[in-house]
């Protein structure tokens, strides 16, 4: 099997911002709700969500983004799952919001998660990828990376990339790219869809739910009173910028393919029941064939 970290992976995790960069949970995010359930421990280093059957609880960042590499590192709920969600994502405000989601759908004891992801622009969804995931999310801590420029909006697990959503605006597609974002997360409870489309339900018996996040990094443009901490000043050829103008090279679209032959499970692009009058513009520009 192929090692999965990739080259592009490697380029990324040598470009540092001196705008953000390794962070500390206190400093960049705040509890939003869960009434206690959502925890910052070891100085700041880890934090949990848990869920139960009064509540779920969630975070969202201090800064706004507009565009970055953002990397977390997630270990999941174990053991029986099923009917919980826990979302990791950006996203803008508003009817006409932008969003980039990862969401896990837990599952059974034995029975794996699906990794569900989606992409907005200007408020119109329906984007979804899922995919199974080539080792267990709930044994130890994986990195998950969005690496979101003017050209592309990368999904990546552990350095190998899973989805690219290329810009696509020169054939009428929307693209975030003016409404700064902000990194969110939630655990909560999803049993009317989450596992096999709502059939099984959450065992509140097994509750509480927990899933734990550390080594948040952000190398991004954070957005403040109306303009970018990339500023013209520092152009896009330098080497602290150099994610803005990152591409997949030829390693990253073998693994890229790879993924999306062993691990996809849906992909809307292939639906053909769901868009009978031609599927979606972009897909044609972001087949991996």
């Amino acid at each position: 099997m192929t090692s999965y970290s990739s080259s592009l992976a490697l380029m990324m995790s040598i470009l540092v911002l001196r705008d953000v960069s390794a962070g500390n949970f206190y400093q960049d995010f705040d509890i939003t709700w869960g009434d206690g359930r959502a925890k910052i421990l070891d100085n700041g280093d880890l934090l949990t969500l848990s869920l139960d059957k009064a509540s779920g609880s969630g975070f969202q960042s201090k800064n706004e983004f507009l565009f970055g590499k953002i990397d977390m590192q997630l270990k999941l709920v174990p053991g029986n799952s099923a009917g919980t969600v826990t979302a990791y994502y950006l996203s803008s405000q508003g009817p006409t919001h932008d969003e980039i989601d990862f969401e896990f759908l837990g599952n059974l004891s034995g029975d794996p998660y699906i990794l569900h992801t989606n992409v907005f622009s200007q408020g119109k969804g329906n984007r979804e990828q899922q995919f199974y995931l080539w080792f267990d999310p709930t044994a130890d801590f994986h990195t998950y990376s969005i690496l979101w420029n003017p050209q592309s909006i990368i999904f990546s697990v552990d350095g190998t990339p899973i989805r690219e959503f290329k810009n696509s605006e020169s054939i009428g597609v929307p693209y975030p790219k003016s409404q700064p974002m902000r990194i969110y997360s939630s655990l909560w409870n999803a049993d009317d869809w989450a596992t096999r489309g709502g059939l099984v339900k959450a065992d509140w018996s097994q509750a509480p739910f927990t899933a734990s996040y550390r080594n948040f990094n952000a190398n991004a443009c954070v957005w403040s009173s109306g303009s970018s901490s990339c500023s013209s000043n520092s152009p896009p050829s330098t080497s602290s910028h150099a994610w803005l103008n990152e591409e997949l090279d030829r390693t990253g679209q073998e693994r890229l393919k790879w993924v999306q032959k062993n691990y996809m499970i849906y992909n809307y692009c292939t639906d053909a029941k769901r868009f009978p009058q031609g599927f979606p513009p972009e897909c044609t520009i972001n087949s991996t064939s």
